[in-house]
């Protein structure tokens, strides 16, 4: 398979959650630099870039061998859209003649503050992309006992009462019991550059319109993807990468 999927690593200064997330230490590293690790190794990626406004997390991006593109502070903001920034991205890249870039080049869209996804992520979701003809495909994974079924409203008083039809939890009580649900959990999106460029006609207007018509998924175990929301989150991947990269010097 070709290397012929660019990847843009969005990760932006300033964060309200965990201060600093994307260069904070993580397994003795930088936030950022696992999410470049992830990349470099995927078999279907060429070009590896970090898009940023923030210049430790270019520089940390650099050091770890993707290509830095400084962002505008406009498209760095926390009401700013991702397909905004990632659009800047793909533009520079074609400026900066870093590559070649076709309507249906596989754009691999990852974020800076995962550090920590499945093996091979990246490919399975370029894979499926290039043998579907889809226009995107995201990660996703199991919603587990937060489902939506077993949502409610609380009233007045407490009360408690189905957000959905007639019947508190659908009248399912055992998890086992639930029809699989799923929920984008952050560890890859892959569009191809004529849908970020909004440039598939038929596509409905909104925020996702840049994932087009034609959308697939993959699914990942739940809990193999985690996202830095906050500090619980910062140590459970300290942990996990840790105890990897233990097991890694020990083969």
């Amino acid at each position: 398979m070709s290397n012929d999927a660019m990847v843009i690593i969005l990760g932006r200064g300033g964060s309200r959650g965990v201060p600093r997330k994307n260069v904070a230490r993580i397994a003795g590293r930088p936030c950022v630099a696992w999410t470049v690790d992830a990349a470099k190794a995927s078999r279907t990626a060429g070009l590896v870039v970090v898009s940023s406004d923030d210049e430790e997390i270019l520089l940390a991006g650099r050091d770890a061998g993707a290509v830095p593109i400084a962002r505008p502070d406009e498209l760095a903001t926390d009401t700013a859209r991702v397909d905004d920034a990632a659009r800047h991205t793909l533009d520079e890249i074609e400026r900066q003649g870093l590559a070649r870039v076709t309507p249906r080049t596989p754009v691999v869209i990852l974020y800076a503050n995962v550090p920590v996804r499945p093996n091979g992520l990246i490919d399975r979701a370029v894979s499926l992309m290039i043998e579907s003809g889809a226009d995107s495909v995201q990660s996703y994974a199991p919603v587990g006992k937060h489902h939506p079924w077993w949502t409610a409203r609380l009233g007045d008083a407490g009360v408690v009462a189905p957000w959905e039809g007639p019947v508190l939890n659908h009248g399912v009580f055992r998890r086992q019991d639930l029809p699989p649900a799923y929920i984008p959990d952050g560890g890859v999106l892959v569009v191809s550059a004529a849908c970020l460029r909004l440039n598939v006609p038929g596509v409905p207007a909104g925020p996702h319109a840049f994932f087009g018509n034609n959308r697939r998924g993959v699914i990942n175990d739940e809990g193999s993807v985690i996202d830095i929301d906050g500090p619980i989150d910062m140590l459970v991947a300290d942990a996990i990468l840790s105890a990897r990269h233990g097991r890694e010097a020990a083969a």
